[in-house]
């Protein structure tokens, strides 16, 4: 995935991956009651979207799929932030989250859990 998702793309993402597939209006409404957004600027992202290949439109009714899944734009920001900020180092990267961060017994051990598993 080389593309990358800006705030008004995720935001309709973020639409998709909790509802499932929707047709441009149903999009639009839920965008205008939970951001406030009108129907053209709703129809302008479905339109990016598309073009960057992050979602489908099928007829009839203008029905759009999301085409990756949460978890893949997920790994690609977390990558990117990675390299970009990070200059790789994941080390780095969990030290500045977790340098002010109090963790509960339980997330540690999570936390644990998953290295241990790698």
């Amino acid at each position: 995935m080389q593309e990358k998702l800006f705030d008004s793309e995720a935001k309709v993402m973020e639409i998709l991956w909790n509802k499932g597939s929707l047709t441009a209006k149903e999009i639009s409404l839920i965008a205008a009651d939970t951001i406030g957004w009108n129907k053209n600027t709703t129809y302008t992202v479905i339109k990016k979207l598309e073009a960057k290949g992050f979602i489908r439109r099928d007829e009839p009714g203008f029905i759009c799929s999301p085409l990756v899944t949460q978890e893949e734009v997920q790994k690609n920001e977390a990558s990117t932030l990675l390299n970009k900020v990070f200059g790789g180092s994941r080390k780095a990267l969990f030290s500045a989250l977790l340098e002010d961060e109090k963790l509960s017994d339980e997330e540690i051990a999570e936390l644990k859990d998953l290295i241990d598993k790698r």
